[in-house]
């Protein structure tokens, strides 16, 4: 595709919380999510992407080619048909063409930037658009240390029913927290997948950037507490297939708490370290 991304990316960021809950666990009660074994707090890859998704929504609303597609305005299926119809292709039948499910790809992948970048399982419904490996991945992002998470007990004094305002009792509630917490995420981006399927460009890849710098500023809620990106740097290829191995590069980047702090409760607790020396064809670039 001939504006599609021309190098191999890895990147590195650090965000982190205050006084607020990541990324809740439906089958926990909602609490913070957590390694069992170690305590060390968990942000899931969904959960960072649904973010990007809503930057990117709000900053380029109505912009053709900047859909999001993974979201709960409507069934995925009646989109897919959508791509069909626009392209006026025939709908609701089994058995499609090959080709006219590719065409469907094509137009979704053109026009939703969450596909472009991070791909979609679209083969469901009687307009399947097939499965799309996006060049944007996001590993679960991990806090540097253990945390602890705590529930407090709130009240609420607006009733729901005529029953329970009759009552006349308080009601009470819990709110399940963590006091601080550094978390460390990684990801990649592979020129190859968006040259040979999505397409994702340079002006996706700068959006992308922009996305992760403020995907929490617009995101605000008591529940998430203040939470704030740190950090981001980003590991540039020389080549599509890539320079290095990306595990390589990760080890360039580490977080530490300082030895004189016992539990740490701001981002000055810790220092980041970063070896400069880069393996031949890769370079180095901290956005923020």
């Amino acid at each position: 595709m001939e504006n599609a991304l021309r190098n191999r990316y890895e990147f590195v960021m650090f965000f982190d919380v205050e006084n607020g809950n990541p990324n809740g666990d439906p089958d926990a009660g909602n609490m913070p999510r957590t390694d069992p074994e170690t305590s060390v707090g968990i942000v899931t890859d969904v959960c960072l992407k649904r973010k990007i998704r809503n930057f990117v929504e709000l900053a380029k609303e109505n912009e053709s080619g900047f859909n999001i597609l993974i979201k709960s305005d409507r069934s995925l299926n009646s989109k897919f048909t959508d791509a069909y119809q626009k392209l006026n292709l025939a709908t609701n039948q089994k058995g499609k063409n090959s080709d006219d499910v590719k065409q469907a790809q094509a137009y979704i992948c053109k026009n939703y930037y969450d596909v472009r970048a991070f791909g979609a399982v679209m083969s469901t419904g009687n307009d399947p658009c097939g499965i799309v490996r996006g060049p944007v991945q996001i590993n679960f992002a991990k806090s540097i240390d253990p945390v602890f998470v705590q529930d407090i007990t709130i009240t609420r004094q607006a009733k729901t029913t005529e029953d329970r305002q009759a009552d006349g009792g308080t009601e009470m509630g819990k709110k399940s927290f963590i006091s601080y917490g550094l978390y460390r995420a990684e990801g990649y981006i592979s020129a190859l997948l968006a040259q040979k399927v999505t397409g994702f460009s340079e002006d996706d890849l700068e959006l992308l950037w922009k996305a992760i710098i403020n995907m929490f500023e617009n995101d605000r809620s008591a529940a998430r507490g203040k939470m704030c990106l740190r950090k981001l740097y980003v590991f540039k290829h020389d080549s599509a297939l890539g320079n290095a191995p990306a595990h390589v590069l990760f080890d360039k980047i580490k977080a530490e708490k300082h030895a004189d702090v016992v539990v740490p409760r701001k981002f000055n607790d810790y220092t980041i370290t970063v070896d400069e020396v880069m393996p031949q064809g890769i370079t180095l670039i901290e956005k923020i």
